[in-house]
């Protein structure tokens, strides 16, 4: 994250007796800090991404523009919803309006989000486990800037606790992902049931809550819900997810439905996976296309089958189980694993014999008593099926095991009977049962094995990398121990839920290089892999078992049916036993996907199976399976609910519920034209090797290799590079201490060195602190334009929202916008605003003895310029942010009063149907009547303290303090021939002939001379170029003018060398020499930088002899 730098005035007399270089390298350092100001786009230019159109709108067009943010993002799975929350955090860190951020995923994106923040953003995050709050508070101090912990672990009355201690400093902004599980629902009394996970979200949003449990002494000014499926079938829960973002407004679900459309749109969008295109307007996703190939059991396989089948009949389904609910769970345990594979299945029935062998041991010697027998038994009552229950990315590693094993383990204790011989007769079936399946696994792999062969080995993809994904770590091994045996030794990755995250990374590496170079063909996994890694360089996919979850059968596609997947189609195969009961079910649900897909003419319908299946469970068609009456119920039952009409129902309601949402190709030439612009503001690489290379000296570091390629910090003393180690042990032993300015490719070993990076950030705060006395005593440089000496200073500005301790919610003063300004001082004292960029348009003069009135009283003419900012500049910004607020208070108070007033009908209602059964003598009625008029007086309290807050924060807005970073002295050129050259009608004649000569080529050239012209132009004050040309073939060229009254010398600023390389070779410059005379002489130069430029560190002198050697002919 951004380093924030301890910046003190003190007593610092200015005196301008510094070296002008270090004066100008901590203007340069605090300019980068806040890059913002320069690039609009700076968070994506100093990230690893390339923001999609969609992503620029939501980030750059709603996010940003929204404070605070309380905000929901549910665009279609796979749209990047990571990248877009990575993209607003840097935005909101470079702004300085945010420091504290805590993301809450599920378990199993905890790792991810870590992961992709770290990588792409350059954002250190810190995961949480539950160990982290045992001895300390892992929510105070350093490294509690930003977190990640998973909405489980969060949930749990510790790691809350942690939270709610009063040494923990709120946090800015809260995110969580797969909001759609922060789950609330009404039931038919009017009694709303909260889950753990959305209690913690109303404490975190600032919903007021009753239960000590959940009590905080803050909550998060910005929040942010991300969610692929807000609406999971059922209004009051999406309501719910609203009423995270406004508390206030929508405090029923009578005040949601009245909620205006325009409102809603500020806080929600949502794009599907059609709407979403390239920047040439391409969709980003490919087709998918299924296919279900069904094999054909062996003799012996089908023995077992029929074999396994009754003995689940006999002892899970006729019997009469201690425990229903665990029966049919443990039921499901042998079917799955009856269906995945031999090997599983031996597992399974070794486990059982296990525990039945130590039950029967332990009832006979009385180590256990039926009594205890019968609680461990109604305690599998509670016990989930992972499988059903939750997706890939809630499931949580314990003690290296996949959540599905542990439960599995659990479910295979439960028993049919309490007698041991009962039990005794059940081991001797299963042992039985095991000698079958033992004798099917040596006969060889099995038919599912063999059709799995057949994909790998068809001739149109043979090569070609594939996913094989099982729902059982098992067969896991199973498969790798078969693929290695027959000849894929060192060509199979892997990757299950008991891997460590680093484990992970490794394996998806080792699938990610090409075969030709060591890597993997082959990755076998479970549905570890089915969430939160991003695998779109493979686009083969075989589901070796089949998911009874569709949540899971969607989650598994998106890794490798997502944006980056370059081949079209995308194909998915899966596997299934058709002539078994389970197999058919399966069959009928996967041909009827493929055949809906074809009718339909889009794969929509893969995005949407698991909500056509809401609230229904495959489990119950298994179930049903068993018999072959219950056979034909659950085929026609799926047939029933995928059809085309559904379908096309779900799509209509989804938009009556979320709008139209947004055609994204309608704004694609306005982003084109966006990014266009912000390629001429970038920063990098010139102004950050610009900066690297002159401050290095300046703390005892030199350079070693290049800045142009790669290149380390070496010494120049002892210790020198000691307060760097810090931020360089971040980074592994192959790539520390070797860097570039340039974006690297992704296996690169090098460190990507720009502002945000950890070692640029300490690197840059050490170059500042080391030389803030310099930069404030102040330097002198010469302006060749000037005609008489000025002052310029850089002072940081903010505006702020004083505190109220008097009312609740402003008790804290926040920081309403912060950003550098320069200031121009002219001796009368006159103030202007000045580019920041500014002393890299001037030349050092070092040896310039500051003399004049200016010089005379400085600390006079600072605390001028300091009134000044605060008055002018930082009163007009906090004018402008002050009268934002007025104008949406009206709507604002109206939102919150509806709300409140819905509210209290709503007690009044239940305080009526109340007082009606009290007077009937229901006794415990009364006790509700006296928690409803407890509520309505909360509602009327709550009414006030809303208000007063609304009416008065605008009146609190005011601007900050001013603070000065450093001060320049800055006199006219002493020098004729120089100010010769400098005058303004040579000038004139050098611009007019550039632009007749680009005019003459059909060019549409505009002036971006001044800061004026250059911010009509869309581009920074001081762009480090002259004029802006568009051939009428679509190029654009950045051209930088200089006129000669004769011939001679061409200077080159710091800035236009720093633009030029930037550019390469968008870049001319064009020399105009003779401007004196009636004939001036026309030369340019493409590619300066490169060609003339690039050994100087930053502004240089070229010669008219080396001008004309690098000129374009023609």
């Amino acid at each position: 994250m951004t380093v924030e730098l301890p910046v003190t005035e003190s007593d610092t007399h200015i005196d301008f007796g510094a070296d002008p270089e270090a004066v100008r390298v901590v203007a340069e350092g605090h300019r980068l800090g806040y890059g913002h100001l320069a690039n609009p786009g700076f968070g994506a230019e100093v990230s690893l991404i390339d923001p999609l159109p969609h992503q620029r709108t939501a980030v750059y067009g709603r996010m940003l523009r929204q404070s605070p943010l309380r905000f929901l993002l549910a665009d279609d799975a796979g749209a990047g919803k990571t990248i877009m929350t990575g993209l607003y955090i840097r935005e909101m860190v470079s702004r300085r309006l945010l420091r504290r951020v805590l993301i809450v995923p599920p378990a199993g994106l905890v790792n991810n989000w870590e992961r992709e923040l770290r990588t792409l953003f350059s954002l250190p995050a810190r995961a949480l486990s539950g160990a982290d709050a045992v001895a300390d508070n892992p929510f105070k101090g350093e490294g509690s800037d930003l977190v990640i912990v998973s909405v489980d672990t969060l949930a749990g009355q510790r790691m809350f606790s942690r939270l709610a201690e009063p040494c923990v400093e709120p946090y800015d902004l809260v995110v969580f992902d797969e909001a759609h599980k922060l789950s609330a629902r009404q039931d038919a009394d009017g009694y709303i049931r909260k889950t753990d996970r959305y209690r913690l979200a109303e404490a975190l949003a600032g919903v007021k809550v009753t239960e000590p449990r959940w009590r905080l002494p803050w909550h998060a000014r910005h929040l942010l819900l991300l969610t692929a499926t807000p609406h999971m079938g059922k209004d009051f829960p999406y309501y719910c997810l609203w009423r995270l973002l406004e508390p206030e407004a929508l405090a029923t679900f009578e005040a949601f439905r009245a909620y205006p459309p325009e409102e809603r749109r500020r806080h929600f969008i949502r794009r599907t996976k059609e709407e979403m295109v390239d920047f040439q307007g391409r969709p980003l996703y490919p087709t998918r296309v299924s296919d279900t190939l069904s094999y054909e059991l062996t003799p012996e396989e089908r023995r077992l089958y029929e074999e396994t089948t009754k003995y689940i009949e006999r002892y899970y389904s006729r019997a009469r189980m201690l425990n229903r609910s665990a029966a049919r769970l443990a039921m499901s345990v042998f079917q799955r694993r009856l269906a995945s594979s031999t090997y599983a299945l031996i597992k399974s029935f070794r486990r059982r014999i296990d525990k039945l062998d130590r039950l029967i041991t332990d009832l006979r010697t009385g180590r256990i008593t039926f009594e205890e027998l019968k609680a461990d038994q109604d305690a599998l009552d509670k016990v989930p099926d992972p499988y059903e229950e939750t997706t890939a990315d809630e499931e949580e590693a314990e003690d290296g095991r996949e959540g599905g094993e542990v439960v599995e383990d659990r479910l295979l204790g439960g028993v049919a009977a309490l007698d041991p011989a009962d039990l005794e007769a059940e081991k001797a079936r299963l042992e039985e049962l095991l000698a079958l399946a033992g004798e099917v696994h040596e006969t060889g792999s099995g038919a599912k094995f063999d059709r799995l062969l057949e994909v790998l080995r068809d001739p149109r993809a043979a090569d070609e990398k594939l996913i094989i994904f099982t729902e059982h770590r098992d067969t896991l091994e199973f498969l790798v121990q078969r693929l290695e045996a027959i000849g894929y030794t060192d060509r199979v990755a892997r990757i299950h839920g008991g891997m460590t995250a680093r484990e992970r990374e490794a394996q998806v590496e080792f699938f990610r290089t090409p075969a030709v170079e060591g890597g993997a063909t082959y990755l076998v996994a479970t549905d570890a892999a089915g969430e939160g890694i991003n695998l779109q360089f493979c686009w083969r996919m075989v589901n070796y078992d089949i998911p009874w979850n569709p949540a899971r059968l969607e989650q598994r596609m998106g890794r490798i049916h997502r944006y980056l997947q370059k081949h079209d189609p995308v194909v998915i195969v899966n596997l299934v036993a058709g002539q078994t009961r389970e197999g058919r079910v399966l069959r009928t649900l996967l041909e009827k996907l493929e055949r809906m897909r074809q009718e339909l003419g889009t794969d929509k319908v893969f995005d949407v199976v698991g909500r056509l299946f809401e609230g229904l469970s495959l489990r119950h068609y298994m179930e049903l399976a068993v018999t072959d009456a219950g056979l034909r119920e659950a085929t026609e039952a799926i047939e029933a609910r995928l059809t085309k009409e559904r379908i096309e129902a779900l799509r209509t309601r989804e938009r009556e519920l979320y709008g139209e949402g947004q055609d994204v190709r309608e704004e694609l030439s306005e982003q084109q034209e966006h990014l266009e612009r912000e390629s001429l503001r970038r920063l990098l690489p010139g102004y950050v090797r610009r900066f690297v290379g002159a401050a290095a000296p300046f703390v005892g570091l030199g350079i070693h290799g290049s800045l142009g390629g790669t290149f380390s910090f070496r010494p120049l003393r002892p210790g020198a590079l000691e307060p760097l180690w810090p931020a360089l042990e971040q980074y592994p032993e192959d790539r520390r201490n070797i860097f570039t300015v340039h974006r690297p490719s992704p296996e690169a070993k090098v460190v990507f060195l720009r502002p945000g990076e950890p070692f640029f950030e300490r690197f840059r705060a050490l170059v500042c602190r080391t030389l803030e006395g310099e930069a404030l005593r102040g330097g002198v440089f010469l302006d060749p334009y000037a005609r008489s000496p000025y002052l310029f200073h850089l002072a940081l500005v903010s505006v702020v929202r004083r505190a109220d301790p008097e009312v609740e919610g402003l008790e804290r003063e926040e920081l309403l916008e912060e950003r550098l300004v320069g200031l121009r001082q002219e001796e009368d004292g006159s103030l202007e605003v000045c580019p920041v960029e500014h002393l890299l348009l001037l030349r050092g003069a070092a040896g310039v003895r500051p003399t004049g009135r200016l010089a005379a009283v400085p600390d006079r003419y600072r605390e001028e310029a300091r009134a000044w900012a605060r008055n002018e500049v930082a009163a007009q910004r906090a004018d402008d942010l002050r009268q934002k607020l007025l104008e949406r208070l009206a709507e604002r108070r109206a939102s919150v009063e509806r709300g409140h007033n819905l509210r209290l009908a709503e007690l009044a209602e239940r305080r009526r149907r109340l007082w009606k059964r009290v007077q009937a003598g229901d006794r415990e009625a009364e006790k509700q009547l006296e928690a409803v008029k407890r509520q309505q007086e909360g509602v009327l309290r709550r009414h006030a303290q809303v208000t007063a807050r609304l009416e008065r924060e605008a009146d609190l807005v005011a601007p900050g303090e001013v603070v000065f970073l450093a001060h320049a002295l800055v006199v006219p050129s002493g020098d004729p021939e120089e100010r010769l050259h400098h005058e303004a009608k040579v000038e004139a004649v050098a611009m007019s002939v550039a632009v007749s000569y680009e005019e003459a080529l059909g060019a549409r050239v505009q002036d971006v001379s001044t800061p004026d012209r250059a911010r009509e132009a869309g581009l920074g004050d001081r762009p480090g170029f002259d004029l802006l040309s568009v051939r009428p073939d679509g190029q654009t060229m950045a051209i930088e003018v200089k006129g000669r009254a004769r011939g001679g010398q061409v200077e080159v600023t710091a800035n236009e060398w720093a633009r030029a390389c930037n550019l390469g070779s968008r870049y001319w410059l064009y020399v105009v020499y003779d401007c004196a005379s009636p004939r001036p002489r026309l030369v340019r130069v493409n590619d300066p930088f490169h060609q003339l430029l690039a050994r100087a560190k930053g502004s240089m002198v070229i010669n008219e002899t080396q001008v004309i050697e690098a000129a374009v002919v023609g």
